[in-house]
């Protein structure tokens, strides 16, 4: 019926390609400043994905709550995956724990696991994987600036000359 595409069909159909057409719950390894921060991103749900069991070795945070999850001892993990029916991790620890708490993650069933520490993980065959480095991030981006200022006339942004000032989105510098 009409021209065009029927978007809400092609959004149903990427969603089932994607696997994010389902609720996915996730644990967390890891609730340091960057944990912490992660549990409250608010992206994860527009996409399906809710941190349903965040984790921690320091007793120091152990029976916290945050972000509205109580942070539990690493030994309730394979009880928690079990019960929650939990396929999915994240690993938000230090390089040096990361991969104590991989195998933690593969022993109480896990299928996936993101990694953010800034460290390569040892994962047997059929566990997926994907790390998160921020520091490539910038890497990429840093190299992305400088080929685009290579590629500009003026050195830098295309819609103004080397002697005006860079435009900015910020009100505070206006």
């Amino acid at each position: 019926p009409g021209v065009g595409y029927r978007c809400e069909e092609l959004i149903h159909a990427m969603r089932d390609i994607l696997g994010t057409n389902q609720p996915w719950p996730v644990v967390m390894i890891g609730v340091g400043n960057l944990g912490q921060a992660l549990l409250g991103y608010r992206g994860f749900g527009q996409q399906n994905f809710s941190i349903a069991a965040a984790f921690d070795a320091d007793p120091q945070k152990i029976g916290k709550q945050i972000q509205g999850l109580r942070v539990q001892p690493l030994t309730e993990l394979a009880a928690t995956i079990r019960d929650k029916n939990i396929r999915l991790g994240m690993i938000v620890v230090p390089a040096g724990r990361a991969q104590e708490a991989a195998n933690a993650l593969v022993a109480a069933g896990i299928e996936g696991v993101v990694n953010f520490a800034p460290v390569t993980i040892s994962l047997p065959p059929g566990i997926e994987q994907v790390s998160v480095d921020l520091a490539i991030e910038l890497e990429q981006l840093s190299f992305a600036v400088i080929s685009h200022l290579q590629r500009t006339p003026t050195g830098g942004h295309p819609d103004h000359t080397a002697a005006d000032p860079p435009p900015s989105s910020f009100a505070g510098d206006r």
